[in-house]
């Protein structure tokens, strides 16, 4: 049997980062051979990993990467399954290598990913190592990677708390244009983690949602108003209509003519109507859309400048670039969305390791 000295030990579990002991233990079970040890460990390891990944993992963090030239970007949603070992070095060395490896390997799906070889094995194996070594279930839950045709470009914004992310791309008529508008689209970005816009724009709503989601508004309108009332102060207005999918160009003109109508009847000259009519639209269409204005990113009022929404900003934009300035892309992640927490019962928990 060969000698196990302290020197091997400390070699090996700084190449695994295992226990001292459980170090010890796989060298004297492979007769001191390091990297059968490894293997050993390894292989403990995953019988392991394999009971953590029945466990809920709803922590974690949101990472991103974006090339500085703004050609590509990918995000990452890393779930953990407590915040204290989402702040851990290890933790974040995972996240960091595996956002490398989707960034240079342009890679747009878990399942891909859990093939990419890394350290002399495949992805999922890796991670199991890792689920190993941290002693959580550790989930890549999903991954995002946007590369813009030459003609656009993409930026993103992670929340400094690493829990709210965002990638949007737009392309431009003239591609020189595009980089000019790096600055500008990370503030919508920023926009973006703030506001939680659903969509792009009114043409991914059908008619469907847009009905539910009216009979929604309407009754909320309706029971704020009876507070209103109560209170003695003015109520709202409730909209006739509430997305700019509804406000077909037959409205729009009907509308025109009515304010045309009632400036006639105010005996304003006919001279100022085009100076006071698109105001007059511009109020009407926003006090029409609001369900645009909730779930749709050009939809909203612009946080940086709430006088105007986001397709106003892109429109005044591309006026001061002679271009047309459109967005293609938008993914948002937010840290756990979607993933039933486990709670439990802390009387319970106690009682039963008193048993």
């Amino acid at each position: 049997m060969a000698e196990i000295s302290a020197q091997l030990v400390k070699q090996l579990r700084e190449i695994t980062d295992a226990g001292m002991m459980d170090c010890k233990k796989a060298l004297v079970e492979t007769n001191g051979d390091i990297d059968k040890a490894i293997e050993y460990l390894r292989e403990k390891g995953l019988s392991k990993a394999a009971k953590k990944a029945d466990r809920i993992a709803s922590e974690g963090v949101v990472s991103l990467k974006v090339s500085p030239d703004f050609s590509k970007a990918v995000m990452l949603e890393i779930n953990s399954e407590t915040d204290f070992v989402a702040k851990n070095d290890g933790f974040k060395e995972l996240v960091e290598k595996t956002n490398n490896l989707i960034k240079d390997n342009t890679i747009s799906s878990v399942e891909n990913l859990y093939h990419i070889d890394v350290d002399g094995m495949v992805y999922e194996e890796y991670l199991k190592t890792q689920i190993a070594k941290i002693g959580e279930n550790i989930v890549v839950r999903r991954i995002a990677s946007i590369l813009p045709p030459s003609n656009g470009i993409v930026n993103g914004y992670v929340h400094s708390n690493g829990r709210v992310g965002v990638i949007i791309s737009i392309v431009c008529e003239n591609p020189q244009n595009a980089e000019a508008c790096g600055e500008l689209l990370r503030n919508i970005c920023m926009h973006a983690a703030a506001m939680k816009p659903q969509v792009i724009d009114f043409k991914a709503f059908d008619g469907d949602f847009i009905q539910k989601e009216k009979m929604a508004l309407i009754a909320e309108l309706q029971k704020e108003n009876e507070e209103l009332k109560r209170l003695g102060k003015p109520t709202k207005t409730i909209p006739e209509y509430v997305s700019r999918a509804e406000l077909t160009d037959e409205i729009l003109k009907k509308q025109e003519e009515f304010f045309k109508e009632e400036l006639k009847k105010q005996g304003k000259p006919e001279a100022i109507w085009d100076k006071i009519i698109p105001g007059q639209m511009e109020r009407f269409i926003a006090d029409n859309t609001l369900i645009d204005q909730r779930l749709t990113l050009l939809g909203q009022f612009f946080v940086m400048d709430d006088k105007k929404t986001i397709a106003q900003v892109l429109e005044q934009k591309s006026k001061e670039l002679s271009d047309n300035i459109r967005i293609v892309d938008y993914i948002r992640f937010e840290l756990g969305e979607g993933i039933e927490k486990k709670v439990e019962d802390f009387a319970k928990e106690v009682a039963a390791q008193m048993q």
